[in-house]
């Protein structure tokens, strides 16, 4: 064999070694793929394993499933939460995770053999502590201030956080929620599509208060070594989230979409939660969190509605937040 031919038939076998490396496509939320989400270090620690090609695709997930049906691209789908998997539920395109969920590192019980949860964290109000030094401690001490605090929300009809702002609401209100809304709105500066928007106004100085997570400090005091945000934690409790992963029941991947379902609740994909997705671990031991987490005020009290509860509140919920804003 001459080198030409040589160098052909080695060109040859590495694009046909190549080719057979085996892809799993993932669905996640735009912020889970980019530099600073934790999609990057998962698909690097994923991939050590798996001797495959973990591929992330970015963007609205729920609609873009809702459009393709059972003609998806995704073996498997990462970044719901509870207040949207009835919804996802009811497509039947999910199988279950496989996972014993029975230790995981929560303030809930887990019970749901469909998704599995890969982090949580507690929505709240993110202030400055140098401009703000008497924060509200309580919902009620909020709505009810004489301060002139101007405060930042997002959308709940195109973000979660927004959506879980005005389940928390109505979760301490009840039938009172809109005229909770009606004296929360005087205190509104804007409200954004989404969460990004949101920060970026109160981090720029134009908002005393944004919806946020009693986990966004963390980023402040690990990733800039700045103590200046906190986050006010209200004696009402606070509205739990979890972040979920589903698998694909149709996947033409099987074995490697169980593979992604084990490791999720792996050591190696947790800790990369802390400081890739600035929130908590849905099976990590407290000591083996960033030392900094211990830094975080915590509630005392979970709120946490079921995926029915939820989808049954939301219209109504949603009816007296456009009334109290004008729509």
């Amino acid at each position: 064999m001459n080198h030409l031919t040589l160098a052909a038939g080695l060109f040859l076998g590495a694009g046909s070694a190549l080719a057979e490396t085996p892809v799993l496509t993932v669905y996640a939320p735009d912020y889970f793929g980019s530099e600073w989400g934790p999609g990057p270090a998962i698909e690097t620690a994923f991939e050590a394993e798996c001797v495959c090609d973990l591929q992330f695709l970015t963007g609205d997930v729920m609609p873009r499933l809702l459009l393709e049906g059972a003609r998806t691209k995704a073996d498997a789908v990462i970044g719901l939460n509870t207040d949207v998997t009835k919804q996802a539920r009811e497509t039947g395109l999910f199988a279950p995770h496989g996972q014993d969920t029975g230790d995981l590192t929560m303030p809930i019980e887990w019970t749901d053999d469909v998704f599995l949860p890969f982090n949580w964290g507690y929505t709240a109000f993110v202030y400055d502590n140098t401009k703000i030094t008497n924060p509200p401690a309580s919902f009620e001490a909020l709505l009810n201030s004489d301060e002139d605090w101007k405060i930042v929300i997002q959308d709940p009809r195109s973000s979660i956080s927004g959506l879980a702002l005005m389940l928390w609401v109505k979760s301490i209100y009840g039938d009172e929620a809109e005229a909770a809304w009606e004296k929360l709105a005087l205190k509104i500066l804007t409200m954004t599509a989404g969460w990004s928007e949101s920060y970026g106004m109160f981090t720029d100085g134009e908002a005393d208060m944004v919806l946020s997570y009693t986990t966004s400090p963390a980023y402040h005091l690990i990733a800039e070594d700045d103590d200046t945000k906190s986050a006010a934690i209200f004696e009402e409790g606070h509205y739990f989230m979890a972040e979920l992963v589903g698998k694909i029941a149709g996947t033409d991947q099987p074995e490697l979409a169980d593979q992604f379902m084990d490791f999720i609740l792996s050591e190696a994909f947790q800790s990369i939660i802390p400081e890739g997705n600035w929130s908590y671990p849905a099976k990590l031991d407290a000591s083996k969190l960033p030392e900094k987490f211990a830094l975080l005020g915590e509630p005392e009290t979970a709120i946490f509605y079921s995926e029915d509860e939820a989808a049954a509140l939301r219209d109504p919920a949603l009816e007296e937040w456009l009334s109290a804003l004008g729509r």
